[in-house]
């Protein structure tokens, strides 16, 4: 009879090639792995892999019997987690995903709370684009995730966090730091120093200040379509350009660095809400809301909780 232990030593030999490792992998024995799966050819009637002293090759049958074979795994761990969340959903652990722009400043104020609110769940952190988190959530990679943007995908839901301002980063001898605050209309956009591609932080930073995108090509200056906001906030303290940053991130040491000043920008129309999102039908709703309440009562006073 087929087991999930036996699909677990299938999937473990086609992402090793190997019947040590693999067997390593499972903590078993490589006589016993390799016995079991001589079974489960046998039962198949069908060569999943082709051995020779030296290498192990997985046979066109064979790769399409091993990818059924992590999708059974899947969706065991799946009924795993529903049978856990309806025990306790607070126990246990969950897999949350960031963006950049979001992780570095939320998490050090997160991670205490959880300890405190939370003290049985187990954070995984992931960081990564939105879109590869949003693809992540769908294939049941990740629990949950915080993002900035509303989920393209139908099976995600969302619940709104907080709504958090961009601020203004300028080099000290800039123009702009005589005011106390400017609005998205007196930043000059060939000054703007984006992030690249792929960052929700730079597609709404265009939206904010109605920037022309085949433009960004010409533009003078620096190119920093492949640095992180750290690198873009080390130019803007060398004099190289500006760029607007999330309100959260004024919490970090660049703040205190010599060469930069931060001005709030004024119209309001520069800025992002944070939500937290997950698949529909997520067994652990009960952890969901609490994480949202969580988050929501300890960011600071830069932005606006929209959930009380």
């Amino acid at each position: 009879m087929m087991n999930t232990r036996d699909l677990e030593y299938l999937v473990a030999v086609a992402e090793e090639l190997h019947f040590g490792r693999a067997a390593e992998r499972c903590h078993a024995s490589q006589p016993a792995l390799s016995g079991q799966l001589r079974k489960l050819e046998d039962r198949l009637g069908v060569q999943i892999f082709e051995r020779t002293k030296r290498h192990v090759r997985i046979t066109e049958i064979g790769s399409e019997i091993v990818d059924r074979a992590r999708e059974v795994l899947q969706q065991v761990a799946e009924m795993e987690k529903v049978a856990s969340a309806h025990r306790d959903p607070m126990v246990g652990g969950c897999t949350l995903g960031m963006p950049p722009t979001i992780g570095p400043y939320l998490t050090p104020l997160l991670l205490p709370a959880m300890q405190h609110y939370l003290p049985e769940t187990r954070l995984d952190l992931v960081e990564d684009f939105t879109d590869h988190l949003e693809q992540q959530l769908v294939a049941g990679e990740l629990d949950l995730a915080i993002l900035a943007t509303s989920p393209t995908r139908s099976i995600l839901s969302e619940i709104k966090l907080y709504e958090e301002p961009f601020w203004l980063a300028l080099p000290n001898d800039h123009p702009l730091t005589l005011a106390e605050t400017v609005t998205v209309s007196d930043i000059d956009p060939s000054e703007l120093l984006l992030l690249s591609d792929g960052h929700c932080l730079r597609d709404q930073i265009y939206e904010a200040c109605q920037l022309d995108r085949s433009r960004a090509a010409d533009d003078q200056g620096p190119k920093t379509q492949r640095t992180s906001l750290s690198t873009i906030l080390s130019l803007v303290g060398a004099g190289a350009g500006v760029t607007l940053v999330p309100a959260m991130s004024l919490a970090g040491g660049w703040v205190t660095d010599a060469g930069i000043t931060v001005r709030r920008e004024h119209s309001g129309t520069a800025g992002r809400t944070v939500r937290l999102t997950y698949r529909k039908g997520y067994p652990r709703m009960a952890l969901v809301e609490k994480l949202a309440d969580i988050v929501a009562s300890i960011v600071p006073n830069t932005v606006r909780p929209v959930r009380r």
